[in-house]
């Protein structure tokens, strides 16, 4: 008789136990992406005062470096749409990316706003009692320099009678990086669809959370990560009843660009 050869096992199937057993993550249901977006400029220093006076409990950032390795809160790869700089953030160096107007293109009122570095922004988090999600934005090459840069700065920074932070990327690497840095820190792995190695990423990173573009996630995907053990965050949802949808199948969390309307809708 032929042996019988092993089925292999299915890679999103539920493995219970993936999540991190180690690290404990609470999630707002709101979390005000890059502040309040449609109040003032995101990713400023002003937006993140917006989102606190919106009732947000959490707001997300994102942090990526210069070319002489200062960590400053932006999003785009370019400095054009959001900011009345040229070409690349990893181009230039922090002497003269601090001294960008990151408020004009918003609205007059917003004139002379700068982009924050790491340090700004997390003590202005820190006074206002506002929790955090630091996305890791990565150049080529630099992934696990960010996380080797930016983890500690937050480590020494954040107060720890504060909300736990949730680190996230899109980037593996990042997020392994940062793992090693701020172990006792929960982890995201954020996709904009989801990969049939999802559950091997959440055991080999030792994630807490799955990050999920909304657009694409389904009710079984959600049954799935609860199986695992695993927190679920999806972005971007500016609609009410999208979120209230997503709620229902059991994600954690949801990124938004109107923090207010969600928070009145859902608390924060």
């Amino acid at each position: 008789m032929r042996p019988r050869r092993p089925r292999p096992r299915r890679l999103n199937a539920p493995q219970p136990g993936y999540g991190n057993p180690r690290v404990s993550v609470t999630l707002p249901k709101i979390i005000a992406h890059r502040g309040s977006p449609r109040e003032a400029p995101e990713n400023t220093l002003a937006s993140f005062r917006r989102a606190k006076l919106s009732g947000a409990a959490f707001v997300e950032f994102d942090v990526a470096l210069t070319r002489d390795a200062r960590p400053v809160i932006f999003h785009d790869d370019g400095l054009e749409r959001t900011s009345d700089g040229q070409g690349l953030l990893a181009d230039l160096d922090f002497e003269l990316v601090k001294h960008l107007d990151a408020g004009s293109w918003f609205d007059r009122q917003f004139a002379g706003e700068p982009i924050p570095t790491l340090e700004e922004t997390l003590e202005l988090l820190a006074a206002l009692g506002l929790g955090f999600n630091m996305e890791l934005k990565t150049d080529p090459g630099r992934e696990a320099e960010l996380a080797k840069i930016a983890l500690p700065i937050a480590l020494d920074i954040w107060p720890k009678d504060l909300p736990t932070p949730l680190i996230s990327s899109f980037s593996r690497i990042a997020v392994a990086a940062a793992r090693e840095t701020a172990p006792q820190w929960p982890m995201d792995v954020i996709y904009d669809r989801i990969p049939a190695e999802w559950a091997e990423d959440a055991k080999t990173l030792d994630l807490a959370v799955i990050g999920a573009n909304h657009k694409h996630l389904t009710r079984e995907q959600v049954m799935e990560f609860r199986g695992s053990g695993l927190k679920i965050s999806s972005y971007t949802v500016n609609d009410v009843e999208r979120a209230a949808t997503l709620f229902q199948w059991g994600v954690d969390a949801i990124f938004t660009d109107v923090p207010g309307d969600m928070v009145k809708r859902f608390g924060p």
